[in-house]
Order: C-alpha cells, then sequence, then structure tokens
C-alpha cells in the first residue's frame, strides 16, 4: 500500500437507489487520499503546518496523539519534524480499514516510534502529552459529547502543550452558511467532482458531519480549560486552530 498512486474517489459518480450515511470503510480507505485533496482546501497544507507546530512544541519524553487518524497523515508529519528521538506517537481511529492502511504507510517512515490503536478516540486516556491532533475527527463526535472529550485532552496536556484542531465550520450568520457552502462545492467542482457526486456526498455526511460555527469551537475550548486558543488557517468553511495548555 505505501508508494501506491492515489485511486481516484468515483464513490458516488452513478446515482444511487438510497444514499446511505457516509461510513469509514475499506471503499472509502482505499480512495482517501484523492478525496481529501479534493475536497478539503488547504489539506495538504494543513498536514505540512501540523509537522512544524510538533517540531515547535513537542517536549522530549512525551506522547503526541493524532486522534481520529484515518491514514496517518498528521502522524507522519510529525514524525519527520520531531527534534526529540524519544517521544512517541499514538495514532488512533476507530475504523480497521483505516488503522490497516494506516499501518502499511507508517511502517516506511523512520523516526519516533507510532503507537497505531484501532478504539474509539472517546475511549483513550489522554496520558503525559504535549501535542494532540484532532484533525477533522470533532466534527463526527456526537455534538453533545465533544465538551467531554476536549476536557479530557486538557487534562492530559502538559503545560505548555497545544491541541491542534481542525474542523469543516457552519456560519454564525444569516447567510453566510450559504455562502460557505456554495464556495466549497465550487471547489469541489473545480477538482473534478460532478453535481451529482456533490449532492450525494453531502446527503451521505448530512447525519454524521455535523459542523458548528466558529465561535462555538472556541467558547468551547475556553471551557474546557485551554489558557487560549488561536485561529491559524482558514479557506471557506475550513479551519485550523492552536490551543494551549
Amino acid at each position: 500500500m505505501a508508494g501506491e498512486d492515489p485511486v481516484k474517489d468515483r464513490l458516488f459518480a452513478h446515482g444511487l437507489d438510497r444514499v446511505d450515511d457516509f461510513v469509514f470503510d475499506e471503499r472509502v480507505a482505499r480512495v482517501f487520499p484523492d478525496m481529501l485533496q479534493r475536497s478539503i482546501p488547504g489539506y495538504g497544507a494543513i498536514i505540512s503546518m501540523i509537522g512544524l507546530l510538533a517540531e515547535k512544541h513537542a517536549q522530549p519524553a512525551t506522547r503526541l496523539y493524532d486522534l481520529g487518524c484515518s491514514l496517518g497523515a498528521a502522524s507522519a508529519a510529525m514524525r519527520a519534524n520531531l527534534p526529540a528521538a524519544d517521544c512517541r506517537i499514538v495514532a488512533v481511529d476507530n475504523s480497521p480499514a483505516m488503522v490497516e492502511r494506516a499501518g502499511a504507510q507508517l511502517a516506511a517512515g523512520e523516526g519516533a516510534a507510532v503507537d497505531l490503536v484501532c478504539a474509539d478516540i472517546r475511549d483513550v486516556a489522554i496520558v503525559d502529552a504535549s501535542v494532540v491532533v484532532l484533525n477533522f475527527t470533532l466534527q463526527f463526535v456526537p455534538v453533545g459529547e465533544r465538551s467531554a472529550l476536549l476536557r479530557r485532552i486538557r487534562s492530559g496536556l502538559r503545560p505548555g502543550g497545544i491541541l491542534i484542531l481542525s474542523e469543516k465550520i457552519a456560519g454564525s450568520r444569516p447567510g453566510e452558511d450559504a455562502e460557505l457552502v456554495d464556495m466549497h462545492h465550487a471547489f469541489k467542482a473545480a477538482n473534478g467532482y460532478s453535481a451529482l457526486e456533490i449532492s450525494q456526498k453531502r446527503q451521505a455526511l448530512e447525519n454524521v458531519l455535523v459542523p458548528e460555527p466558529l465561535a462555538v469551537h472556541q467558547d468551547r475550548l475556553a471551557a474546557a480549560g485551554f489558557d487560549h486558543s488561536m485561529l491559524w488557517f482558514q479557506c471557506f468553511n475550513f479551519v485550523s486552530l492552536i490551543a494551549h495548555a
């Protein structure tokens, strides 16, 4: 699997009699690199910057967590930039297909050890961490359970540690959400997705991915005990924040 050329995402290219909820199964795992690049503006830049942020904020003999690691891109970026060889990366995902492919991808790299865990991120203890990554992951956690997860992350971070939180957001004012969605759909169309693919993918995600306004995320981080948070990336309705412990 390592070194394979990306397989083009055609999962929603044909009309479906019924659009089921989106699932991170083997079919999705197989096309996921292409799906991410063509669906999330700035995804490659975010991954690269996660590596640089890890280089700056990783503390010796600590753990770095990649929660919802999918194919391990953020873990690989952190490992490539880690200044401390005695750090460990804990990469967690609840999809066996994603974890299997992540293992193949990460096996080719060198550097800090990466512990791959197939589990629900809500069940994983955060211990002695200096960097935690939620890269487009929190949006798939039920809204009522997001605060508890962030509190657990905060309690497991060392002083000076950071959380990198990337999310698809909703607009905060009337009309803003529709404008953001239109821009995102234009981005996907420019990357070769048809109107049918865009529509069916949106239906599949409707009950699975629940975006919230940026201010809601910022308020939740403050309530969870983070000292302060900073928006460092935004393109249309995709953002990334750094929250400091």
